[in-house]
């Protein structure tokens, strides 16, 4: 039913920029929230940015000033800008919404992860 498809990765230089798309599809009343996580070899996964239903969003220490989260509601789909990239924000990013759904007879809120998207950035 719901699903998050992920684009915009790649390989890319030291100080260079990417933007990913994370577009959601399925019985969709709202996107609640919607943000990126990332996790590399023998890390944690990590907050990188979440943005509210209302455009309030949040980032990580490690990427304020350097990233920002947008989102169009019309087409269900946020986005991030990554910019002035450094080799330690290399790993795989996720992204995640919390998203309400609506039928004739119920509504429920469901949690909904991506496949993963590889940001690889060359020192």
């Amino acid at each position: 039913q719901l699903q998050l498809v992920e684009s915009g990765g790649g390989l890319v230089q030291a100080g260079g920029s990417l933007r990913l798309a994370c577009a959601a599809s399925g019985n969709i009343h709202s996107i609640v929230n919607m943000g990126w996580y990332r996790q590399a070899p023998g890390n944690e996964r990590e907050m990188v940015a979440t943005i509210s239903s209302d455009g309030s969003a949040d980032y990580a220490e490690s990427v304020k000033g350097r990233f920002g989260i947008s989102r169009d509601n019309g087409k269900n789909t946020g986005y991030l800008q990554m910019n002035s990239l450094k080799p330690e924000d290399t790993a795989v990013y996720y992204c995640n919404a919390l998203i309400r759904t609506m039928g004739d007879d119920y509504y429920e809120y469901v949690d909904v992860w991506a496949q993963g998207t590889l940001v690889t950035v060359s020192s």
